[in-house]
């Protein structure tokens, strides 16, 4: 057998313990698998002194995580610091200028700077391998780049933030409010104390964007997404949506289109007989559809130490092995530029939420904006008498433009009789 692969880890949260914890437990498989034992050989993290409940006696310490790009004794760096500038970026940077592989769980500096990093790995003929990025042990990014490579993908989407997964589950199973599971998400640990970058759906858009470069052969484009979050989610459009036959996802979805390419990430209903609608919890799902397979669906566990440690050393086998796939699929001179369709060119049905007084004359009001924009109503709910008070009056549409539609939310929120901004939410037949 070969000398082991001798690793720096740069990042000693959650993850970077998995994958150290991963690879002594499971030594002697991974190395079989690998053709060389696999072993880590220095670590940086912010804190020297904090109990991580891991022996790293015997391994280099560096203060500064970019120290490890220039150490001898560091062959493959394992970058599992996160966020999209600073140390982590000048690391990933600095140990491609070296020519040394690069393995990372980092979706917001790939859908920053995925262009330029792919050059230069490139340039130096070296990998720069990111299945932890996206989905966390679901191999989304081998089954989009290797599994389907003879396909021609139409469309790509998922459930992709395990914590906006959970919050909207737990509002539908216990009929609580956004702000209550929430804060019960931060205390599990599912929710950071700052969640921002999950609610707002930030970290969705990251991984669309790295999901929509690989499927149609584009450069990556982050700017391009629409993105929108959970937070003006209420319990009564979940339980809307039930008796409607639908449940609440926050969903990515990128799909080429007459003229390019739609990426946006924002909630979505979907059919309960849809096989996305039951994956409930922290659990991701990523769905593909090719011309040669049809529709492909993944899922599992989108986060922790075990799913994305597991990512993490399916990377380093593979460099191991000698396996280097190209960043994005395709060299980066065959990369197609981005060909963004406007999100006003969606074409779909949806959902309209009002609290109007019961009053007469109120359906025909908000008929006849909907009339004016041609938007047709397929479908119409109302729940609760109470005479001059407000009541819900929800409508599902025919499939129109968003660009009608905002239009006649915009006039409909005008009308006297409608108490509270609407609420819509996107149908999606996935």
């Amino acid at each position: 057998m070969k000398s082991a692969l001798k690793l720096g880890v740069a990042g000693l949260g959650t993850v970077g313990a998995g994958v150290v914890n991963l690879l002594r437990d499971n030594a002697a498989l991974i190395a079989a698998r690998a053709g060389r034992p696999i072993e880590v050989v220095a670590v940086s993290a912010r804190d020297r002194g904090r109990d991580r409940g891991l022996d790293l006696s015997g391994l280099n310490w560096h203060d500064d995580a970019v120290a490890l790009a220039a150490d001898p004794q560091v062959e493959i760096v394992v970058e599992l610091m996160g966020g999209s500038e600073g140390p982590a970026r000048q690391l990933v940077e600095a140990a491609l200028a070296a020519g040394k592989p690069v393995v990372t769980a980092n979706k917001a500096l790939l859908a920053t700077h995925g262009a330029a990093l792919a050059k230069l790995a490139e340039a130096k003929g070296v990998a720069l391998a990111y299945e932890a990025a996206v989905a966390g042990g679901i191999p989304a990014i081998k089954a989009l780049r290797e599994g389907l490579a003879g396909n021609r993908i139409s469309r790509v989407a998922g459930i992709l933030n395990g914590t906006c997964n959970y919050i909207l589950t737990e509002m539908r199973v216990k009929g609580l409010p956004f702000a209550e599971v929430l804060a019960e998400a931060q205390r599990l640990g599912y929710a950071e104390a700052d969640p921002a970058f999950d609610i707002d759906g930030v970290d969705a858009a990251h991984k669309l964007a790295i999901l929509a470069a690989l499927a149609f052969g584009q450069q990556v484009d982050l700017g391009a997404l629409h993105i929108e979050g959970i937070t003006k989610i209420s319990a009564l459009d979940i339980a809307l949506a039930g008796e409607l036959g639908y449940r609440i996802k926050l969903l990515g979805i990128a799909s080429r289109e007459e003229g390019g390419v739609t990426a946006r990430v924002h909630p979505c209903m979907v059919p309960v007989s849809s096989p996305i609608a039951s994956v409930d919890g922290v659990f991701n799902a990523v769905l593909a559809e090719g011309d040669a397979v049809g529709r492909v669906m993944l899922q599992g566990r989108g986060a922790g130490a075990g799913p994305t440690a597991s990512a993490v050393v399916a990377d380093l086998v593979d460099i191991a092995r000698g396996c280097h796939a190209p960043v994005w699929g395709v060299e980066t001179a065959a990369l197609a530029p981005s060909a963004p369709v406007p999100m006003e060119r969606h074409r779909g049905a949806y959902y309209l939420r009002l609290m109007v007084l019961d009053q007469p004359g109120v359906i025909a009001d908000v008929s006849s904006v909907l009339r004016d924009m041609t938007i047709s109503v397929e479908s119409m709910l109302q729940r609760g008498r109470a005479p001059g008070e407000a009541v819900p009056l929800v409508m599902v549409t025919h499939d129109c433009e968003e660009a009608q539609m905002q239009a006649a939310l915009t006039k409909i929120a005008q009308l006297p009789s409608v108490v509270e901004q609407p609420a819509v939410i996107r149908i999606e037949t996935l």
